[in-house]
């Protein structure tokens, strides 16, 4: 009757030993560490770094406990913090020579002191947030008139592009703050321009003036269009910060919306303000130009001229010169989708484009009328512009599908479709406000969040071994195994722990003590009304399981509106709730029956159970419980 069979006990110490493997890891703890990554997006790491570093640290007499390259960065950990200290200084002096314009990221983390055999089981300890790792924290303004501006230019474009098509001649098109005027001679031009860009431009609220002896037509972003452009200006810069973020291999970044137009950025274990600010200046803005190679601009390549008005010198992967005009034909905005690949024809290596529709229809003109000529791809990073690529238009293309060929490599080829990808920020961004988290406030936090599910445990065992006795014992021992197993599959999951995901784990103790209480209370009533002991248990257990899947059922629900609708901080206590009720049931239920089979199941003239006193209504104690234990 009370007998487990024997692929549940292994199926339970399966789980005893999963959970004791996957747990061990965030007891630990964090070793000071420096991190490298580009500080370029052009430059990329690979594994041939890792010699070089060890090289230098070699030089510096100071010893690691290792070097690794992992994703794109390079990892090495130290003893302590004064190494750590001149191990960045040392990699910092050997990698960027030039101070003013670092080519690596040397920064300053903590990784985990977990053994390599650990490790090799991928076995993690937890992310830990900002308010418990420490970290950095940023809110960042974005700068929304540059946004309106740069929609402006757009406008601009798009005017000049459809007169073209249209055949309707004007004196000029120019931007004027965030509207576009056009200047027209005659009437009968200007209506027929208006009926064309009303309908084309929607989004423009168009007023008709006098400028001298021409007619002006002035085009004004609507209000809703201009809130439109502000929120797709934030919602890209978002994105585009998680995937420059994302590359540096820091755990769980957090980068979300503030208002209408504010970023929050939280980089937990980065300690070092300076170099997570070089974090996230890394975003870059992406433009498509032509290049100038009139007579005018090879006699300024070659020092002989200053570079022809409209145009600006810049210089190429391999560090050769090249003048490119100023005018903008296309930025990363107009990028649906960017993929490495081969030239059909050559079979030299190519990054295959997706543009969208506007894009499609400004590149198909742009191609259409430059045949043989050179067009130039642009990376603007922290000031600086640095071309990407520069290749020859062999003919008009058009459907959207835009391929970029010539002088790269495979993997030149493969970084710049990455790049292409990760977008541009459609908007430039300031830092407002810092906040550096220390590891000592983040330890402080730590150490109060474990100190309070301590002291709540203890209290909790001490009751219920006070009121149940032996069955007071095996619900404190499936209460730990339930802490183990939620604790692991925390791990498992790499889920990041805030205070409130420690605050929900000492509410998960409570509910999951409350399923124990249920069955210990179910099988005393049993015993009172004069069931045998073992009849009383087995049937204390199967009766109390409908109770307890109907109560965790519907906290359940709850934990999972919560999951669905919450963020930030709301969010992480709704995972750790929601885990906590699933191992509770498993664990209240399967793993404290087993126990209690374990104990009295072999006994088949069981007489007494140690569950505390039961009153029986006459008064008499029921002959099947020992109080004594």
């Amino acid at each position: 009757m009370n007998r487990y069979p024997l692929w549940k006990y292994l199926l339970l110490a399966v789980a005893l030993v999963v959970g004791l493997l996957y747990t061990l890891p965030n007891f630990f703890g964090e070793a000071p560490a420096v991190q490298v990554s580009s500080g370029k997006v052009t430059l990329k790491l690979d594994a041939a770094i890792v010699p070089r570093i060890e090289s230098v640290l070699q030089q510096a007499g100071v010893k690691a406990d290792f070097v690794q390259f992992e994703g794109n960065t390079v990892k090495a950990r130290f003893a302590d913090t004064d190494t750590q200290i001149k191990a960045k200084d040392a990699i910092s002096r050997a990698l960027n020579p030039d101070a003013s314009d670092p080519s690596y990221i040397v920064a300053l983390n903590l990784l985990s002191r977990s053994p390599a055999w650990l490790t090799s089981l991928r076995a993690l300890p937890m992310y830990l947030g900002l308010d418990l790792r420490g970290g950095v924290h940023f809110l960042m303004q974005v700068d929304m008139k540059s946004a309106l501006t740069k929609k402006a230019e757009s406008f601009a474009g798009d005017m000049r592009s459809l007169m073209r098509d249209r055949n309707i001649r004007h004196t000029g098109i120019t931007r004027e703050g965030n509207d576009v005027a056009i200047r027209f001679r005659d009437r009968a031009v200007l209506a027929q321009a208006l009926a064309v860009l009303a309908d084309q431009l929607p989004d423009l609220q168009w007023a008709e003036s006098a400028d001298g002896s021409d007619l002006r037509l002035t085009g004004t972003l609507k209000p809703e269009a201009a809130r439109r452009v502000q929120e797709q200006a934030i919602q890209q810069n978002i994105t585009t910060l998680h995937n420059r973020v994302n590359e540096l291999a820091i755990s769980e970044p957090v980068i979300q919306k503030q208002g209408i137009d504010r970023v929050v950025v939280q980089l937990p274990g980065v300690q070092d303000t300076a170099k997570a600010k070089d974090i996230i200046g890394r975003t870059a803005t992406l433009e498509i130009r032509m290049v100038d190679e009139s007579a005018e601009a090879a006699s300024a390549l070659r020092g002989d001229a200053p570079v022809p008005f409209g145009t600006e010198r810049y210089l190429e992967r391999g560090g050769a010169p090249i003048i490119v005009k100023r005018q903008v034909i296309l930025t990363g905005e107009n990028l649906t989708d960017a993929q490495p690949g081969f030239d059909s024809q050559t079979q030299e290596p190519a990054v295959h484009l997706t543009l969208d529709a506007k894009g499609a229809r400004i590149f198909r003109d742009v191609t259409r009328e430059s045949v043989g000529k050179r067009m130039a791809i642009l990376l603007f990073e922290k000031g600086k512009g640095e071309v990407v690529t520069a290749p020859v238009i062999r003919s008009e293309i058009g459907g959207g599908r835009v391929q970029i060929s010539g002088r790269m490599t495979t993997v030149e080829a493969n970084d710049t479709a990455l790049l292409l990808r990760a977008g541009s920020l459609a908007a430039p961004m300031e830092i407002i406000e810092e906040r550096t988290i220390g590891p000592s406030l983040g330890r402080d936090n730590i150490d109060k969040g474990f100190n309070s599910v301590t002291y709540g445990f203890a209290a909790i065992a001490a009751f219920m071994c006070a009121y149940y006795l032996l069955f007071g014992v095996f619900s404190t021992l499936a209460l730990a195994f339930n802490l183990l197993l939620l604790v692991a599959v925390l791990s498992m999951l790499q889920a990041t722990l805030t205070l409130p995901g420690i605050a929900a784990i000492a509410l998960t103790l409570g509910m999951a003590i409350d399923a124990n209480v249920l069955i210990n209370e179910r099988v005393r009533e049993e015993l009172r009304s004069g069931v045998s002991a073992q009849a009383a248990i087995n049937t204390g257990y199967e009766r109390a399981w409908a109770t307890i899947l109907d109560s965790n059922v519907t906290t359940l629900i709850a934990g999972l509106a919560l999951l669905a609708f919450g963020s930030g901080p709301v969010r992480g206590f709704a995972v750790v709730h929601c885990l906590g009720i699933l191992t509770s049931m498993f664990s209240a239920v399967m793993f404290s029956r087993g126990l209690v089979n374990l104990w009295y199941g072999r006994q088949k003239r069981l007489k007494a159970v140690s569950i505390g006193q039961v009153w029986r209504p006459d008064g008499a104690a029921s002959p099947a419980a020992d109080s004594k234990g």
